[in-house]
């Protein structure tokens, strides 16, 4: 007879996503992957993964792209999904998964807004909406760089901004723009008196990384690990169960900008996502040369941010015709 006060072995999800935290991927990561494992599952009728290989992965990627007309980048995040949970969650680093063709992100150039329209769109940007447009494209930050912004990364000292743990886990820094200075003062003011009233409810508690959680167990309630833009009401942290304070939600200000171009009568698909690759253009366009560009936006490689040159017209379109000098 079994042991019935055996603690069951967790399951498949559960490992996966136990998996997810012990490799310190973030939470959205960690909704993502699960979802696309639990897919995957579902797709082969409830098949377990170690009983499957690359023809069920292979199908499965096939009828997300024809039946599901999914884009390119939701193919190859399922695709990340599977390997991951067949290298670090099954153990089964299998050679097939490598030969599995990823799907290519098609060549577009981004959308850029003029100086003009630029300045119309953030004339409609109010309060803290309108502080935070105005941040994206005075320091090319990406939308949740600027959202998980913490107090301690803004200095007004030497004028820049500390963007840490930003694509592919790497800090850099940027230029905090001169004009910002009084009206993100004036905000952390307000944003000061908000956590002095959390700290006297007990709830002024952040969350941070696990690993300095660990090595600073009392820096979670200190000011300068704040949120700069925090949300207006408390919320269960999914993960600890711990209510607190999270950021503003990047959903909101996504809104805020969708208004503001609808209310600057522009015809661009722009998003906040825009005001960075605009930050970028304007930049270029100034004369300021491509490395330090692409040392500000954070670019792995100088090729991603060649973009730009594309936008402006400097590369072979850019060039002069050798008929309009005769």
């Amino acid at each position: 007879m079994a042991n019935q006060g055996a603690p069951r072995a967790p399951r498949l999800l559960e490992q996966v996503r136990e998996r997810l935290r012990f490799k310190h991927y973030s939470i959205r990561t960690e909704a993502q992957y699960v979802q696309w494992v639990r897919r995957f599952i579902l797709f082969h009728g409830k098949r377990h993964p170690a009983e499957m290989g690359a023809p069920e992965v292979e199908a499965f990627l096939t009828h997300l792209a024809v039946a599901g007309r999914v884009a390119a980048a939701t193919q190859n995040q399922a695709l990340s999904a599977l390997l991951f949970l067949y290298r670090e969650v099954l153990g089964q680093d299998l050679p097939w998964l490598d030969q599995v063709v990823r799907a290519k992100r098609p060549a577009r150039l981004p959308v850029v807004l003029s100086r003009v329209e630029v300045g119309r769109v953030l004339e409609r940007m109010e309060g803290v909406y309108g502080l935070m447009g105005r941040l994206l494209y005075g320091t090319g930050m990406r939308l949740m760089e600027c959202v998980r912004l913490r107090v301690k990364d803004v200095d007004f000292e030497r004028g820049e901004i500390l963007v840490r743990d930003g694509k592919g886990a790497k800090d850099r820094v940027t230029m905090l723009p001169v004009s910002l200075v009084p009206a993100l003062q004036a905000h952390l003011q307000q944003r000061r008196q908000v956590f002095e009233q959390d700290r006297e409810k007990g709830v002024a508690t952040v969350y941070l990384p696990d690993a300095l959680a660990r090595k600073y167990p009392n820096a979670a309630s200190e000011w300068g690990w704040q949120y700069v833009f925090a949300s207006g009401s408390y919320s269960v942290d999914p993960r600890s169960g711990e209510t607190r304070r999270h950021h503003l939600d990047e959903k909101l200000l996504q809104r805020a900008m969708k208004r503001a171009v609808q209310a600057a009568g522009l015809a661009k698909p722009a998003t906040p996502h825009t005001l960075r690759h605009s930050f970028a253009t304007h930049l270029l366009e100034s004369g300021y040369d491509i490395r330090t560009v692409q040392e500000l936006l954070g670019h792995k490689d100088v090729a991603t941010t060649m973009i730009y040159t594309h936008v402006l017209n400097k590369g072979g379109r850019g060039v002069v015709s050798p008929l309009d000098g005769l």
